[in-house]
């Protein structure tokens, strides 16, 4: 990986010796906020994210920000906070972290040193998930899947020019669920979007899981550009309904994005890539009637989150 330029989005300051540190060489792209990161994002691809919140508050937000699915699927993502505690951590790992380092601990050396080691964890990882063509978790096909589903039909696209599209749906109430119920029931309601996903789409369209949060959708035939949105709509109110798990009646709230061909991109990861930051920028809908924790951030509620 030496010989290689690692491309590095970091998110706050850059840490002096960094960019000459000889675990690189690393071409760095630096922003302010984890908006600004999101649309960075959304326009380009990365080897590592490295992000730096040194103030506690925000270093426990961002297990729900909502380009965190993306970038861990795209890229080996670490964290510098001040003093990281374990539930931090775990969350974070569970949601496809590498790494969390203390800011006490983050020299520049050590921390190019943590970059290229996630970088290659994380492609050790995907080439373990590649021989699981399935998502265990869900019985869904896996990112890895999707893509190559999506390269396919892009080939016969080719020769056959029709419109596509592929759909990002993200969840939002699995972090209140998990926090409620625990682990096991978190892990049933996933199970049982995602079925519920899959009975709403025809046989010839794809659903997989894309990350701990987040579904997606190809639809491999469409009419027209504009059925993408009215599927998308018809997922999401779907996913709006109660779903029931160990005798409780849990809600959800779902946001979608679409990335169409060929409007947005000739190949899969651009379509993805385009899906998610669509799908991390809308307005969640669901849990009416429901008293959840607001996920983004802030005190718990019980509105309605469309309004």
């Amino acid at each position: 990986m030496n010989a290689a330029e690692i491309r590095l989005l970091v998110v706050g300051p850059v840490p002096d010796g960094l960019a000459a540190s000889t675990w690189g060489p690393f071409a760095i792209e630096r922003c302010d906020s984890l908006n600004e990161a999101a649309v960075r994002l959304r326009d380009a691809s990365y080897d590592a994210v490295l992000i730096e919140l040194t103030d506690g508050a925000s270093a426990e937000r961002l297990p729900v920000w909502p380009a965190l699915s993306q970038a861990c699927a795209e890229a080996a993502v670490l964290l510098v906070t001040g003093a990281p505690g374990a539930p931090l951590v775990q969350r974070l790992v569970e949601r496809g972290v590498q790494d969390v380092l203390p800011q006490a601990q983050a020299t520049a050396e050590r921390l190019a040193l943590a970059v290229h080691l996630a970088i290659a964890r994380q492609r050790i990882e995907r080439a373990a998930r590649k021989a699981y063509a399935t998502d265990l978790a869900t019985g869904l096909p896996n990112q890895i899947q999707l893509l190559e589903h999506v390269n396919h039909l892009l080939a016969l696209r080719e020769r056959e020019p029709a419109p596509m599209a592929l759909l990002v749906i993200r969840i939002e109430g699995l972090t209140t669920a998990e926090a409620t119920l625990g682990v096991a029931a978190a892990g049933a309601l996933r199970r049982k979007l995602a079925v519920r996903l899959r009975a709403a789409l025809r046989a010839s369209d794809v659903v997989a899981s894309v990350g701990a949060d987040a579904f997606a959708a190809l639809l491999a035939w469409i009419d027209t550009p504009l059925a993408a949105d009215r599927v998308a709509a018809k997922l999401v109110r779907s996913l709006g309904r109660p779903v029931r798990v160990g005798g409780q009646e849990i809600a959800v709230a779902a946001s979608a994005g679409i990335g169409r061909y060929p409007e947005h991109g000739k190949d899969a990861q651009t379509l993805l890539r385009q899906a998610f930051a669509a799908a991390a920028g809308a307005v969640p809908l669901g849990r009416e009637g429901f008293s959840n924790r607001v996920e983004r951030g802030g005190p718990a509620t019980a509105a309605n989150d469309e309004s």
